[in-house]
């Protein structure tokens, strides 16, 4: 599977109709899920927290967790699912993280980092990979980061994602740690250049496909966050800027058809519009009729008894024509 570009796991953003809504502007980008506790993923309601439509492959599981029997119980639990790969967590700074000792706090203990993945690759034959920070509190990267891929790809893992910046524990909360602690690409940059045979990939900050490129140029792979959520028209690019796709007009449209035909489905199960739209809203960043077009899915679509309609017509306040240019 190539991953050359990823949507990054979002707590309370990557659910599965943000990921269904992000598939139809990307065949080809892998989506990841929201990190889910392993705890959770055992004994928990798994269809409510792991299931997942067909088209969202390729789509991996992301778990949090540090306990490496429950992980890789987990692991072939999500690989059941269906999932094209796990992905373990060691980069979430929020308190919930912390009270249960992984996320961002794992990058304290590498040793057990590796364990985990290694029981993990042991139970699965998906891709298990890891998604980490270049470190946390008073830590120096250098050797912080080192030591944690180090470990990690001795254990198997088929991949390393690695937001480039610190994560601060104590003093920032999460939402700051997202933006506070200052990005530091080329120390990435460093461990590509130390790893050239492992896939290293890079996250944060990155705001454009063009900023994709630039990172390409030195690791792997570049994964889109906020910028991809907030303004997923950038999105219909990707397929023809890097997975060699023809370049010709995006069919919005199709994906207005698509969209209403899956919130369709959504609601006849007893879910609300709302819950697929509140993903929809940056859709037309900076077009004709994207502020209509927002104020419909902020409003109409949250009333009881919203349908698929309130989507059309949402839509309709856009000049379809001046988009599908915009993503051509």
């Amino acid at each position: 599977m190539q991953t050359t570009l990823a949507i990054a796991p979002m707590m309370d953003w990557t659910d599965r109709h943000c990921r269904f809504f992000h598939r139809q502007l990307t065949r080809r980008a892998l989506l990841y899920t929201e990190m889910v506790v392993a705890d959770a993923v055992i004994h928990g309601v798994r269809e409510r927290l792991l299931g997942f439509d067909d088209a969202e492959h390729p789509v991996a599981l992301q778990l949090g967790g540090s306990d490496p029997r429950k992980l890789a119980e987990a692991a072939v639990i999500g690989e059941a699912f269906g999932y094209d790969e796990i992905n373990l967590n060691v980069g979430c700074p929020s308190d919930r993280v912390q009270s249960g000792t992984f996320g961002a706090c794992l990058m304290k203990t590498p040793l057990l980092v590796a364990e985990c993945v290694s029981a993990m690759k042991a139970a699965v034959k998906i891709p298990v990979t890891v998604k980490c920070r270049i470190g946390v509190d008073e830590q120096d990267p250098e050797p912080a980061l080192d030591t944690l891929a180090d470990g990690v790809l001795a254990a198997g893992a088929d991949a390393l994602w690695v937001h480039a910046r610190k994560a601060w524990l104590e003093g920032l909360s999460p939402k700051e740690n997202r933006d506070i602690p200052p990005l530091d690409y080329s120390r990435v940059y460093r461990l590509k250049a130390r790893k050239p045979n492992e896939f290293i990939g890079i996250n944060g900050g990155i705001q454009s496909l063009d900023e994709v490129s630039e990172h390409l140029g030195h690791v792997d792979g570049a994964m889109l966050g906020r910028a991809a959520y907030h303004t997923p028209g950038i999105l219909a690019g990707v397929d023809a800027a890097f997975y060699g796709e023809a370049r010709i007009a995006f069919d919005y449209a199709a994906l207005m058809d698509a969209m209403a035909a899956y919130a369709a489905r959504h609601i006849e199960k007893g879910g609300r519009l709302g819950h697929i739209t509140r993903h929809m809203v940056g859709l037309f960043h900076g077009l004709a009729g994207a502020r209509r077009y927002r104020q419909i899915l902020s409003t109409d679509a949250n009333k009881p008894g919203a349908g698929p309609e309130v989507l059309k017509a949402a839509f309709a306040a856009v000049d379809l024509s001046e988009a599908a240019a915009e993503a051509a």
